[in-house]
């Protein structure tokens, strides 16, 4: 596989997601008033996104394995862009959230495989700075959505912030194609595609999703919040129950079983829990309590995007020196610090930096390693496990934190977000390298052979 091809359609699948939907908050109060809509209404063009994508990327990710990351890339980037142009082209408000579902569809089957390419094409050991070159990459989109969306809705209206994702689909597509017959080992045809299982945890992740969406509305006590979460926790025993049995389960044994990458699942999670539920509350004490307009806002939190940038590229140079394990607990020691210093000092850049160098530190360190060792034949599940652990982390995050404002107080929101990020601790001092066995047929990810989960570094 052509690397460089795989690396700029990883690293623009990436930023075209991220873009899209930094792009989008600036693009809906204009939204509002040009479709005459309500506030409930637009926040269902995020809504609608997240429920989709967050269902579906473990599917997606499968799907890659099956039938190839490559082909996945194609159709998920085409179906992007062809969603970008029915909402360009929606009469009403109703178009768009359909419109922004149907993108959400597309954006599960093109996340895993941006990963998994990277996972075929280069290897384990030389996994760390491609994974930080796409961190930076999305550092670089989260900065310039929020900028160029602001331009683009200033000049010609909000749907041309969903026009410039044609072109950027289009560049996706080609990489795709390029790299479409060179791929690396598939699963064998006569792998079964677990769709009750899939059926299941789509449905229980969307419930999970829509609830812990409405939370900073409604709260938490409420029937709209308590019935979907109940759903969600019977539907996932229900999962679980026949993950076990299942032959060709919607997460293999060589994953599932496979503590780097359980570790690394949980890790992502807890820490987007402190990262964007710091920011959630960092950004209503800019707005509000500071009385700053939101470009000056997003000015105050830029170092953090600036120390992402930077920072990913000399994470992976570290972890080509260090241990894992060891980078991975600095890591989560500078996000607690740095939202310990949001608490005490407020959103100045010494603390927003920070948080930014931390979150990178664990982030190409979980990526890094959860595509690394998981066997190439499931590189694509892998994805979007991570995927889907970064989207619940946001999400629970901000839920977390909103419901603790409303009961006590912003610092109080703070620190306990900060208790929480002390959690990750205990899973990024799991992050060795175990000896994995890929069970359809070849070597694990760290070319050894031997039992999963029997031995360290």
């Amino acid at each position: 596989m052509n690397r460089s091809v795989a690396l700029l359609a990883s690293v623009t699948g990436a930023m075209m997601v991220a873009i899209d939907g930094t792009a989008l908050l600036i693009a809906q109060p204009n939204m509002l008033r040009d479709l005459n809509a309500s506030v409930v209404e637009v926040q269902w063009t995020s809504t609608a996104y997240l429920v989709a994508v967050a269902s579906l990327l473990i599917l997606g990710g499968r799907l890659g394995d099956r039938f190839g990351h490559a082909r996945l890339l194609l159709i998920g980037a085409g179906g992007f862009g062809a969603a970008s142009v029915a909402i360009v082209l929606a009469p009403g408000i109703d178009g768009v959230i359909a419109g922004r579902a149907v993108q959400g569809l597309f954006g599960a089957l093109l996340q895993p495989a941006t990963l998994a390419l990277l996972r075929l094409a280069f290897p384990a050991d030389r996994l760390s700075m491609p994974v930080a070159i796409r961190t930076s990459g999305i550092g670089v989109a989260a900065a310039l959505g929020p900028v160029l969306g602001g331009a683009l809705v200033d000049q010609y209206g909000w749907r041309s912030v969903f026009i410039i994702n044609v072109p950027v689909a289009l560049l996706i597509v080609a990489a795709a194609v390029s790299v479409g017959g060179l791929e690396g080992p598939r699963q064998p045809v006569r792998v079964r595609l677990p769709l009750l299982e899939s059926a299941l945890t789509a449905t229980s992740i969307g419930l999970l999703v829509h609830a812990l969406t409405a939370v900073p509305l409604t709260g938490w006590a409420v029937p709209t919040t308590l019935f979907p979460l109940s759903g969600a926790a019977v539907l996932a025993v229900l999962m679980v129950s026949h993950q076990r049995r299942a032959v060709d389960a919607l997460v293999p044994a060589a994953v599932a079983r496979s503590r780097p990458v359980m570790a690394s699942m949980c890790l992502l999670l807890v820490v987007a829990a402190a990262l964007f539920g710091s920011l959630f509350v960092a950004s209503l004490t800019i707005q509000d309590g500071q009385r700053l307009s939101a470009l000056a806002g997003g000015l105050q939190v830029l170092p953090l995007t600036a120390a992402m940038v930077l920072g990913a590229p000399l994470v992976g140079l570290a972890l080509r020196r260090w241990d894992a394990r060891r980078i991975a607990v600095t890591g989560v020691i500078l996000v607690a610090a740095a939202v310990a210093g949001l608490a005490r000092f407020g959103p100045v850049a010494a603390t927003t930096g920070l948080l930014g160098a931390g979150y990178a530190i664990v982030m190409v360190t979980a990526t890094g390693t959860v595509v690394g060792d998981a066997p190439p034949v499931y590189a694509g599940v892998v994805g979007g496990l991570k995927q889907t652990a970064l989207n619940l982390g946001s999400t629970v995050g901000i839920a977390i934190a909103a419901a603790i404002m409303t009961g006590w107080s912003i610092d109080a929101a703070l620190w306990v977000l900060c208790a929480t990020v002390l959690l990750a601790l205990v899973p990024a001092a799991l992050l060795t390298r175990p000896l994995l066995v890929d069970s359809v047929g070849g070597r694990g990810g760290n070319g050894l052979e031997g039992p999963v989960g029997a031995g360290g570094r």
